[in-house]
């Protein structure tokens, strides 16, 4: 058996489980009285789009708007291009081609969103008296502050003028389906992206303590408006009556699909967690725990066995180093089960990218450690400076397989022979 061809398989069926041809084909709408407008934003958008286009009988018009890099070809809808994770101007421009779009429908025009992960630096839409600068400020600061993607979610929606339902809003009265890939722990449709066209739980107070909690340093007026601007729509509000959302992939999914795919290799497959949260490094060290003690005494599970987990992880910055939290997390986990020679992972993103290389995650192994070494790389140090990237590039370990065109967030792959 070949440890990392095997691994790459199961990453490639979770992967395509989360096609997004299959769901939108069940989930389909009625066809409107009148138009039927396609708004949309993630890093797999453009996929969304095209699938639609292929399932769809009649006409369709609209944009969506993906990360520079992962367009796909559509005939009918518009596939605009902006930066991720920090948003840009392109990505401004985008918010109000969509927000346009949606403008003077009637209640007998059908909208179509399809929101999948990354849509929030995506639809940078800041408001009334701020700039894009002020809403790259906070993106920024959410980003290296370890909070987990639903409080980060939770906050953004309290500055912006597209998310937390304001798009649904603004197509109101006509009905809304919109079509969630979801890359957030526990799958609740209305994180992700920020929710444009879901209504969401969670106030301005709530916004206010995630803040305080994860002790993300913002200027004092970007908080003023968080606690006191007008809230987005809530859920009891008719702007969402008669609107209908569909998960049509997930994490859970993905790694009951790829669990399939190890069994069919006479290899026990156990799925921990579709939503793993937490520092990324913490989670590299328990994974490994699990995994010596499964290697050393047998238990909980015995070998041969994949342990597959999902969610995501976060690293909150404290060094100028490049990676994501896939290497953070495997350069952790492969400095823990160092030696052996029956633990072989990988951790990548199903995106395609993990952090801000081109990269999807890593592998790692019990040589991981002693080839860095022998290449003068301290693991400890690299962990220390968030460089991961760099310490799994230098003894050839990363995982490259390039833009998927879906999003259902990290997937974990550890093997014990």
């Amino acid at each position: 058996m070949n440890p990392r061809a095997l691994l790459t398989t199961l990453f490639h069926a979770a992967v395509e489980a989360a096609n997004p041809d299959h769901g939108i084909r069940k989930f389909l709408p009625e066809m409107p009285k009148g138009r039927t407008i396609v708004i949309g934003a993630g890093k797999g958008a453009a996929q969304l789009a095209r699938a639609l286009e292929n399932a769809w009988p009649g006409k369709l018009e609209g944009a969506v708007v993906t990360r520079y890099g992962y367009a796909a070809p559509c005939t009918q809808i518009e596939v605009l291009e902006a930066a991720h994770p920090v948003p840009d101007q392109a990505g401004l421009a985008a918010s109000e081609r969509l927000l346009e779009l949606v403008e003077g429908l009637t209640e007998d025009d059908l909208v179509i969103a399809l929101m999948c992960g990354g849509g929030s630096a995506l639809l940078p839409a800041p408001p009334e008296t701020f700039e894009l600068a002020d809403e790259i400020i906070l993106n920024e600061a959410l980003l290296k502050s370890g909070a987990p993607i639903s409080a980060m979610n939770l906050i953004r929606k309290h500055f912006s003028g597209i998310k937390g339902g304001r798009l649904a809003a603004a197509a109101y009265p006509a009905k809304v389906v919109t079509f969630v890939v979801s890359d957030i722990p526990g799958d609740n449709p209305a994180l992700v992206s920020s929710g444009p066209t879901i209504a969401s739980a969670g106030d301005a107070q709530d916004a206010l303590r995630a803040i305080e909690t994860y002790r993300i340093d913002l200027p004092a007026n970007i908080l003023r408006h968080i606690e006191t601007a007008a809230p987005a729509p809530s859920c009891d509000s008719p702007v969402f009556a008669g609107h209908r959302v569909h998960l049509i992939a997930s994490a859970n999914v993905s790694l009951e699909a790829a669990a399939t795919v190890a069994e069919s290799h006479d290899v026990r497959a156990v799925i921990l967690s579709d939503a793993l949260e937490g520092e990324a490094r913490e989670a590299g060290r328990f994974h490994a725990a699990i995994a010596k003690e499964v290697e050393r005494r047998g238990r909980p599970f015995q070998t041969p066995v994949v342990l597959l987990s999902g969610g995501e992880t976060t690293v909150t910055l404290r060094g100028k180093g490049k990676g994501g939290r896939n290497t953070e997390f495997l350069l952790s986990f492969a400095a823990q089960i160092s030696g052996s020679s029956r633990i072989h992972a990988l951790s990548a993103d199903t995106d395609g990218i993990d952090g801000s290389e081109d990269n999807a995650g890593a592998f790692a192994d019990g040589s991981s450690i002693s080839r860095m070494l022998a290449a003068d790389i301290r693991a400890d140090q690299h962990l220390a400076n968030n460089d991961a990237w760099s310490a799994f590039r230098t003894v050839d370990d990363l995982f490259v397989c390039g833009p998927t065109g879906t999003n259902v967030n990290d997937f974990r792959a550890i093997l014990i022979l």
